[in-house]
């Protein structure tokens, strides 16, 4: 109770701050000034119950949880379902996914942790069961579902070895948060084990549901599309890049590959496609944007990918792909899209968020590991310049995101006792602390 008091008090002196910080994110998003009242839990809409709860944070979370989504729907067919995310990103990933569906399934942000604004969210949804993906921990969410009896499950669960210290630098905060869930579905063992040591009481190791995407057609269809438009040049695709690595990277390509390689360059976040359009100027690079549908020159060396939700297109048009947040430490992205289409990928050092799914992909020759991006295009040369080579590793991805599918339907029956047995208590009814 102490501890939590002091993290409260800390949330209540950094409010100033975190006004700020929407400010400062709304000069290249406006939209972080939009539905401000979410953000301490008022709402203006309402949902039929009962109400199932799935909280995804931004863009990634949000596709991730698709499949559970639909298999949510699918099993509990009396239910709607509540999106909730932190970011405008995540929000409009979830109405390009799942706007067919309201209003069966409706989008907010998820209320800031204090104590009245978690307790104003659950009032208005009183949601059966929350389901928090991957690893979004917040101790007041946590103690209020517990007051109101609503389950609390978390998966598609990760931790790293790196975020497992940092909650365990917050001692018995993390610990008592962990132990309250009512269910963690991990990716891994490491990840089930990271989260037993801290404290969860219930971990089941469930898989990837990343996995369980599948290609869609219409993604397929563009992707072709792309590659008409590209013509005989061969592709080279950097996805997701991050801040700080399409600097060398474009030095890189300036000086290592030839004018019949494109690069397809696709920055992981949207506000900073303009900042990367003045870097490939800067390089001396000519460029061309997705955005304006033009046909692609044959002068053109960079074709800049300006947009979201098309990133299965972008692989399927790609002959080798190197994959950002890899190349400065950041973590990585994981590399399940590509190889679902079969594109060969390197990554390089820094893949600690994605430790487990990266080693594995290059165990089984679906990927190769650099140690900077200056050998990560060496190589994507040696590749372009060897189809067997790049068929087999096409292979290999294939092969590799079939072998690890099912993980929805095992989430799915971990979620379901909760479920079944889930009655959350109206305000008047929370247990005393």
């Amino acid at each position: 109770m102490i501890l939590r008091s002091l993290y409260t008090a800390v949330w209540y002196a950094a409010a100033p701050l975190i006004g700020l910080r929407l400010l400062w994110r709304a000069r290249r998003q406006p939209e972080y000034l939009q539905h401000l009242g979410e953000r301490v839990g008022v709402y203006r809409i309402s949902m039929r119950e009962p109400v199932i709860w799935l909280h995804a944070v931004s863009v990634g979370e949000t596709r991730a949880c698709a499949p559970l989504l639909q298999a949510l729907l699918d099993a509990h067919p009396d239910h709607t379902l509540l999106l909730t995310h932190m970011t405008p990103t995540g929000r409009a990933t979830a109405a390009e996914l799942f706007g067919e569906l309201a209003p069966r399934v409706q989008s907010v942000y998820l209320p800031y942790d204090f104590p009245w604004a978690v307790a104003r969210f659950l009032d208005h949804f009183h949601p059966r069961i929350g389901i928090l993906m991957e690893t979004e921990l917040w101790p007041n969410l946590v103690e209020g579902c517990r007051q109101t009896g609503t389950p609390l499950a978390m998966v598609n669960a990760r931790l790293s070895a790196r975020s497992a210290r940092g909650y365990a630098r917050t001692g018995a905060l993390a610990r008592k948060a962990f132990a309250r869930l009512s269910a963690i579905g991990a990716q891994t063992e490491a990840d089930g084990q990271r989260m037993s040591d801290l404290g969860a009481r219930y971990v089941t190791v469930t898989g990837n549901i990343k996995f369980d995407i599948a290609p869609p057609a219409p993604m397929l269809a563009l992707g072709a599309s792309f590659r008409n438009r590209f013509g005989p040049r061969r592709v080279l695709l950097a996805a997701s890049t991050r801040e700080g690595e399409e600097g060398p990277l474009l030095e890189a390509f300036a000086r290592l590959c030839p004018p019949e390689v494109l690069l397809v360059l696709v920055p992981r976040h949207p506000q900073r496609f303009d900042e990367v359009a003045k870097l490939i100027r800067r390089a001396g690079l000519t460029v061309q944007k997705r955005s304006t549908n033009d046909p692609v020159m044959v002068d053109t060396r960079v074709w800049l990918g300006d947009s979201m939700g098309e990133m299965y297109a972008y692989y399927a048009a790609a002959e080798v792909a190197v994959i950002g947040g890899s190349w400065e430490k950041l973590g990585g992205q994981n590399p399940i899209e590509a190889s679902a289409v079969g594109c060969p990928v390197i990554v390089g050092p820094h893949t600690f968020n994605f430790s487990v799914v990266c080693t594995q992909a290059i165990e089984v020759g679906a990927a190769l590991r650099a140690a900077n991006i200056e050998e990560g295009l060496r190589m994507a040369l040696e590749l372009l310049d060897n189809p067997a080579r790049r068929k087999a590793m096409s292979e290999a991805g294939s092969r590799f995101a079939q072998s690890h599918r099912g993980a929805t339907g095992r989430t799915l029956d971990l979620l379901t006792p909760l479920l079944r047995t889930a009655q959350p208590r109206r305000p008047s009814q929370r247990d005393p602390e």
